[in-house]
């Protein structure tokens, strides 16, 4: 084992949480302090785009097969619309004299440690360059000019993490939430990409020193401790070029361009230091690399009856706050079409380039024709003898499903058992289901430390397919960070770190808290 995987392991360990103790975070939190959330650049040319809100033809069950939906041209409109329905506000709530912003994709406490840009290569709505999206002015700040253009027709979206911002909240533990939100992220811009229909490809061979230098984070331009994080380039097709990308003309298009601007204070104080984040971050670094293009064969799976657009389904997505833990039983077609849309042989994972790694136990509670208790969804064949070896011997491991992967461990009602697992909290026994997401973990990390981000990624991934699925169905979906790790691993019979938890999700009926007043996403920008 390398000294960059023992210390990733060393992280991952002392930021479990446990019955005994939690992992290490702010003694206490001055709500009034919080980071601001729209990271902003003073001294840029600012690139105002079009008004946002339009609603698209496709419906949500048109993305089951993205390639029958017609390619809106590349142009500043729909440039745009991609930024908002993937990064974008989706709606603000309002409580008495407190005021705050929803968006599209979902963030841990609702902090927002990602920050998302745009990199034209020389398209003939917008000069070549590196550009910050900021979601609350829906508008571009241009970071840098690049002198010529570059053969290449699409459009790079690279997305980057603010550490601080999310352990303002969490401490130790928000390295972890960072990852999750990437992986939201880059299902949330999969999911707009394909509404406009467009296809969405990872440049997973770029290192992250790379990614730093075309978007300008390798550059002194941030208030110490509030600098991002590289962590992902995104290729947007419009076009089906299948056209290699230049890495090396785009990274020196950016060494010799004009940089403008200086990141603004996020203006919280920064009471509390969390070294060990700036450790796993290092030795989680990304170097260049070969990587394959696996893709898993298309399958057919149950149609989603959702009859709404899908721009409506993404921007209607709300992570719930507490269930109805009365409702009827979720329909068994719902709860099957869910899990179908996790697994890596659908559309909704045609940007992931790899085997799955992520494996899910179920606790069933209120599902139509399930008995209550535990099940497992082995997301690839290969996954199940080694799962069946590392869980306890009492799990039965009868198959329920004749067209998923489906299996049946324990039954008995297991409410208060996941609600205490999660950190006691009732959305995870009031819902329909909830579930662990369990990695292949030890032997993929034990060479490739970076890995370690990529697996946080598939969940988040996964758990951004099951919100907007939730959505289509009727009901809402929560993520959960906040778990016992070890304790989860003890329920399971996981006895080792061959396998291990990385994120729990929860899914059933909403209660609506009457008291927030919910006003529209970008009413200050009309009103204006």
């Amino acid at each position: 084992m390398n000294k960059q995987t023992e210390t990733v392991l060393s992280y991952h360990n002392r930021s479990k949480h446990s019955l005994e103790r939690y992992a290490k975070g702010p003694e206490s939190i001055d709500w009034e302090d919080q980071p601001d959330q729209f990271r902003r650049f003073s001294g840029c040319e600012i690139v105002t785009l079009p008004l946002p809100g339009a609603e698209l033809e496709p419906l949500f069950a048109d993305l089951d097969k993205p390639e029958t939906i017609p390619a809106r041209p590349l142009n500043l409109i729909n440039a745009g619309l991609l930024l908002e329905l993937a990064f974008g506000l989706s709606a603000w709530k309002q409580f008495g004299p407190s005021r705050w912003a929803l968006r599209c994709n979902p963030s841990s406490g609702n902090l927002h440690p990602t920050e998302a840009y745009l990199v034209s290569t020389g398209n003939g709505f917008i000069k070549p360059g590196v550009y910050h999206y900021v979601s609350h002015d829906h508008s571009l700040e241009q970071r840098c000019r690049f002198s010529d253009n570059l053969p290449d027709s699409s459009i790079l979206v690279g997305l980057s993490s603010v550490h601080w911002r999310e352990a303002w909240k969490y401490g130790e533990r928000a390295f972890r939430y960072c990852q999750h939100d990437i992986g939201h992220a880059l299902g949330a811009l999969r999911y707009a990409a394909a509404t406009l229909g467009w296809s969405v490809e990872l440049q997973a061979e770029w290192s992250d020193d790379d990614i730093a230098k075309l978007l300008g984070l390798d550059r002194d331009d941030f208030k110490k401790q509030e600098h991002e994080s590289p962590d992902i380039i995104c290729r947007i097709d419009a076009h089906a070029s299948g056209k290699p990308l230049d890495v090396n003309a785009l990274l020196e298009a950016a060494q010799s361009g004009a940089w403008f601007g200086k990141a603004d204070s996020l203006r919280a104080y920064h009471m509390y230091k969390w070294p060990v984040i700036d450790e796993v971050a290092t030795a989680a670094s990304k170097p260049r690399t070969e990587e394959p293009d696996w893709q898993a064969n298309k399958q057919q799976f149950i149609k989603s009856p959702c009859t709404k657009t899908a721009s409506q389904i993404i921007r209607q997505r709300r992570s719930a706050q507490q269930f109805d833990g009365k409702m009827s039983p979720l329909p068994q077609t719902d709860f099957y079409r869910m899990l179908a849309t996790v697994m890596p042989t659908t559309a909704a994972f045609d940007l992931w380039r790899w085997p799955p790694k992520i494996h899910l136990f179920i606790f069933v509670h209120r599902v139509e024709g399930l008995a209550p208790g535990i099940y497992a969804l082995p997301r690839h064949n290969d996954a199940l003898e080694p799962l069946q070896a590392a869980t306890l011997a009492d799990f039965d491991w009868q198959k329920v499903s004749e067209t998923l992967p489906l299996y049946h461990l324990h039954s008995g009602d297991c409410r208060q058992i996941a609600k205490t697992l999660s950190c006691h909290q009732p959305i995870a026994s009031d819902s329909a289901f909830s579930l662990g997401m369990v990695a292949e973990f030890g032997d993929t990390i034990a060479e490739k430390p970076w890995l370690y981000r990529r697996l946080f990624w598939e969940c988040g991934l996964i758990g951004q397919t099951l919100y907007l699925e939730a959505e289509a169905a009727g009901i809402r979906g929560t993520g959960i960070g906040c778990y016992f790790d070890d304790s989860v691993h003890e329920l399971l019979g996981i006895k080792n770190d061959k396998f291990q938890c990385l994120y729990h999700f929860t899914v059933g009926k909403p209660l609506e808290d009457k008291r927030l007043e919910t006003l529209p996403a970008y009413g200050h920008l009309t009103s204006a």
